[in-house]
């Protein structure tokens, strides 16, 4: 599998610190944005590498991308209506459906980091 734990690394972190932006009702600000595009990218690279990897890691992969892509539903309102849109679109009883998609994409990327782990050297 292609060496992607920088790309791991840097997306736990963006994720981890949007949604405590977002829970502590932190204002939208430009570098917000830049980490949101840039998490984009390190999803769509590790993506990719799992592709690369063959079929045995196509569970992962779907894992991967279900995970993600609610995580995604909301940092993308945030990114692009800020705060205000944000709270438009998703109320307080949202908020724990956000912590478990976190969650669950955070959990993902650890068994993807330990297969990064265990393929080192190959």
């Amino acid at each position: 599998m292609l060496d992607v734990i920088d790309s791991i690394n840097r997306l736990s972190w963006t994720i981890e610190h949007h949604h405590a932006h977002i829970l502590n009702k932190h204002g939208f600000m430009r570098a917000w944005a830049i980490q949101f595009e840039l998490a984009y990218t390190d999803f769509r690279t590790i993506q990719m590498a799992l592709q690369l990897s063959g079929t045995e890691n196509h569970n992962l992969l779907k894992e991967f991308t279900s995970n993600y892509e609610e995580v995604y539903k909301y940092e993308y309102e945030f990114a692009t209506n800020g705060l205000d849109g944000f709270n438009l679109k998703f109320n307080d009883s949202d908020l724990p459906k956000y912590t478990e998609a976190k969650d669950k994409t955070l959990s993902t990327l650890d068994k993807i980091k330990e297969l990064q782990n265990n393929t080192k050297g190959e």
